[in-house]
């Protein structure tokens, strides 16, 4: 399966959502955004590993790291490869020797680890094409695409606002709102409005 590499773009707090932190990790090679919410102890984990900040005693991500260290583990890369019913789904490939592993872990903890060890983060291309958005040159997002009769005011590649959760649809009412993109907004607010009927 093709996989796309990925960046870490931002991390920044959900107005909508009381705790949680959006994510957004960036194609290294097109303007497509991938947003993921997450918890604050996930959002402050991974950001103390891109700080490098050394804390006085190991927090979660650093005792596993210790723990897979002590056993002769690499962390090889992160891969999100699935994306169902508005959640993400991850897996580490780890090494020992010979033998190549996949462990199944949420995003935010896999991106926690990657950062302490610098390995590489990936998403399927399945994943970009159904949960990514695409941003232009002025962070808004863009249809590059073929218009479609039944489509023309959808954003290319954005997820299909169904599936979400309602703390996502209102993480991404508020990202919407932040980049002024209110046509978006109001595609997200009227989804918002119908689950409440």
């Amino acid at each position: 399966m093709n996989k796309v590499n990925l960046e870490i773009i931002g991390l920044t707090y959900s107005e909508s959502s009381t705790g949680a932190y959006v994510l957004v990790l960036g194609d290294k090679n097109s303007r497509r955004r991938l947003p993921i919410v997450i918890g604050n102890a996930e959002a402050e984990s991974i950001a103390v590993g891109i700080e490098k900040h050394k804390n006085g005693r190991p927090h979660t991500h650093d005792l596993f790291l210790r723990f897979a260290h002590e056993f002769g583990v690499q962390i090889m890369e992160v891969v999100i490869n699935r994306f169902r019913d508005g959640v993400y789904y991850s897996m580490l490939v780890c090494k020992q020797g010979d033998d190549l592993t996949m462990v199944d872990a949420r995003p935010s903890d896999a991106i926690a680890i990657a950062v302490r060890v610098g390995c590489e983060i990936y998403a399927y291309e399945s994943v970009m094409e159904e949960a990514g958005i695409i941003m232009d040159d002025m962070d808004e997002p863009t249809n590059d695409g073929p218009e479609d009769d039944n489509n023309i005011n959808k954003v290319q590649n954005e997820p299909d606002l169904e599936l979400l959760t309602l703390n996502e649809l209102e993480d991404l009412l508020q990202m919407a709102i932040d980049d002024e993109d209110y046509q978006k907004a109001a595609q997200i607010r009227d989804e918002i409005k119908s689950r409440s009927l």
